[in-house]
């Protein structure tokens, strides 16, 4: 995690990189919203904000950007802002990671673990921000591919996680797991998740995995329903290959932060690893991981 002032100085610890410069960054600025609902439309709520927010930056001289991400190019962009809950906003940063923007996050959803501008006081936080006055923080990304007889089937990125699950009617799957080509366990189990910091808050969570602090360069490994209890959640370096084979055909699938998948066959293997690009994420300056994780998981309260 890093703080960057532009325009100013800060002392911070000596575990805080500080940036240093005397001009705006920003220029043009990619509004991003919640995405169409199955009619195809977006929510009059989506609307609302959206254009609440496109107000406000064209007010403060940027240039607002609404083209689809698919369509644009590193140069056409300097910043995204993401308005929206944790899923517009994990959709978002898998495909900014790859052209490098940085990227803020407004919160219209729940919990909110990634997007941590509140909607209703956005422009307070938010034009300081845009000044130069904020915290980086970079999350890294999991890179999945499925091999059957050794070819490549399917591929995509996660930021929360990777996911192997069994079919809805169906009984455990059992599975294989090889960590940088060495044996770890055969496991019977609803299915396995590997998630990232950022996902283990997220399903990992609710399947009993531990927390990761984003400054941890780690994954864990949290099996879904184990047979055995003594199958337990593991964290492993991020810089290690995950090889995770199908040994029972349950109707199994693997998915990829919930927003990709593809079924599996017996023999088919899931290689993971960690992605080539990581998102950046800016917070306001004060932001603190635990801060977070107190408000959002309901600690101490009475």
């Amino acid at each position: 995690m890093a703080v960057t002032l532009f325009g100013s100085k800060q002392r911070t610890k000596s575990s805080v990189s500080v940036g240093f410069t005397l001009f705006i960054m920003f220029k043009n600025v990619l509004l991003i919203g919640k995405p169409p609902t199955s009619s195809g439309e977006q929510s009059g709520s989506t609307k609302r904000a959206l254009a609440d927010v496109s107000q406000a930056l064209s007010g403060m001289g940027y240039s607002v950007v609404t083209s689809d991400i698919a369509t644009l190019k590193p140069s056409q962009i300097d910043l995204a802002v993401v308005v929206g809950g944790d899923g517009t906003m994990l959709a978002a940063a898998r495909q900014l990671a790859t052209l490098d923007v940085p990227v803020i996050g407004i919160n219209q959803g729940r919990l909110g673990f990634i997007t941590d501008i509140a909607l209703d006081n956005f422009e307070h936080t938010l034009a300081p921000m845009l000044q130069g006055s904020f915290v980086t923080e970079q999350r890294h990304l999991l890179h999945g591919e499925v091999l059957r007889a050794d070819k490549s089937i399917f591929s995509a990125i996660a930021m929360n996680d990777v996911v192997v699950n069994r079919g809805a009617t169906a009984g455990m799957v059992e599975l294989s797991i090889q960590v940088d080509g060495k044996f770890v366990a055969k496991q019977r189990a609803d299915g396995l998740i590997v998630a990232t910091p950022t996902g283990s808050t997220a399903y990992a969570l609710s399947a009993g995995g531990s927390l990761l602090h984003p400054g941890v360069m780690g994954w864990i490994l949290v099996p879904i329903a184990p047979h055995n209890l003594s199958n337990r959640p593991i964290v492993l370096a991020d810089s290690c290959e995950i090889e995770i084979e199908l040994l029972s055909d349950r109707d199994a699938s693997v998915n990829f932060d919930m927003q990709s998948l593809t079924s599996l066959q017996v023999g088919d293997r899931i290689v993971v690893k960690r992605a080539k690009h990581a998102a950046q994420f800016l917070h306001p300056l004060g932001w603190n991981y635990f801060d977070s994780l107190r408000h959002k998981l309901h600690w101490n309260e009475s």
